[in-house]
C-alpha cells in the first residue's frame, strides 16, 4: 500500500507509477480546458485591433452602452447589497418552517435559463398588479433603463444573497450574544457589530453582483430591449453589432467586457489572499 500523498507540497514525481498516471492524466485534462480559454482569448483578440478598438470607444453608441452598463451595474449593486445583506443574515441566524423551499427560491436565479428570467419579468408587468404599478403609479420598466437595472439586480441579488450567507455562516456568534446582553437591540448588533465585521464578505458580494450585472444579457434583451442610445449596454452591443456582421467591433466590445471580469477576479483573489494571510500575519 502506498503512502496517502499529503495535503499540501504534493509533487507528482515522488509518488508510485500508478498514481503518477492518474495525476498525469489529470493535468492533461486541466491543461486542454486551459488551452480552450486560451484560445477564445486569443481568437478573440484576434478579430480586433488597437486602431478598432479605439474607434469603437469612440462611438457616441458605444460611450452610451459603457456609461450605461457603469450606472446600471452600479444601481443593481447597490440594490443586491441593501436586499441580500439583512436577509442573508436571516437565512444565517434562524431557523423556520419551510426555510429549505425558500432557499431553493432564492436560489433559483442561478440556475433558471436567463431568457427565462426575462420572459417572466416580461409576463409579470403583463398582469394586473404589474400593469397598476406601470399605469397607474407610473413607475414604467417595461424597455426602459429602470426595467435594465431590474433584470441586473434580479440574478445579481442571488449571487450577492448566497456569498453573503457563507459570510454569516462563518462568523461566530458570540459577539453578538453579548452584546445583545449588554442591552444592544437586534438592530443596534446589525448594524454596529455584524456589518462591520462582515465588510469584506460585503466587498466580495458587491464584486460577484458587480460582475453577474455587467455580464446579464438575455434578461435584458427580452424584458428591457435593445434600443441604441436608451437601454443599450455592454452585452447587447456585442449583440447588436454581431447582427449587423461587425465582428471586428463586436471582438472590441467583447475585449472590454473580458478586461473587466479579469479585473473582478483579480480583486477578488486579492480579497480572498488578505483574509487568508490575516490570521497568520497577526500572530
Amino acid at each position: 500500500m502506498s503512502d496517502p500523498v499529503p495535503a499540501e507540497g504534493f509533487e507528482p514525481r515522488r509518488v508510485a507509477g500508478g498514481s503518477l498516471s492518474f495525476w498525469s492524466a489529470s493535468a492533461g485534462l486541466l491543461l486542454l480546458y486551459a488551452a480552450l480559454l486560451a484560445a477564445i482569448l486569443l481568437a478573440t483578440g484576434a478579430w480586433t485591433s488597437p486602431g478598432v478598438f479605439s474607434r469603437a470607444l469612440a462611438s457616441r453608441e458605444i460611450r452610451h452602452a459603457v456609461m450605461m452598463s457603469v450606472v446600471s451595474c452600479g444601481l443593481s449593486t447597490l440594490l443586491s447589497l441593501a436586499v441580500a445583506t439583512p436577509a442573508a443574515y436571516v437565512l444565517s441566524r434562524c431557523r423556520f418552517r419551510g426555510k429549505a423551499l425558500l432557499e431553493i427560491l432564492l436560489d433559483l436565479p442561478i440556475v433558471m435559463p436567463p431568457l427565462v428570467v426575462g420572459l417572466g419579468l416580461l409576463l409579470m408587468f403583463q398582469t394586473l398588479p404589474g400593469r397598476w404599478m406601470e399605469d397607474t403609479l407610473g413607475w414604467r420598466f417595461t424597455y426602459t433603463i429602470a426595467g435594465v437595472v431590474l433584470a441586473q439586480f434580479t440574478v445579481a441579488c442571488a449571487f450577492a444573497l448566497r456569498s453573503l450567507r457563507a459570510t454569516f455562516d462563518e462568523m461566530p456568534v458570540r459577539q453578538e450574544q453579548v452584546a445583545r446582553t449588554l442591552g444592544a437591540s437586534d438592530a443596534q448588533v446589525f448594524f454596529r457589530v455584524v456589518m462591520p465585521a462582515a465588510r469584506r464578505g460585503m466587498l466580495h458580494a458587491a464584486a460577484v453582483a458587480w460582475a453577474r450585472g455587467l455580464g446579464e444579457f438575455g434578461p435584458i434583451l427580452v424584458f428591457a430591449g435593445v434600443t441604441r442610445m436608451k437601454t443599450e449596454v455592454l452585452p447587447t452591443t456585442v449583440f447588436l453589432e454581431l447582427s449587423t456582421g461587425n465582428l471586428a467591433t463586436a471582438a472590441a466590445v467583447s475585449m472590454l467586457l473580458l478586461v473587466a471580469a479579469a479585473a473582478v477576479l483579480v480583486l477578488l483573489r486579492w480579497m480572498n489572499a488578505r483574509v487568508e494571510s490575516g490570521p497568520s500575519s497577526s500572530r
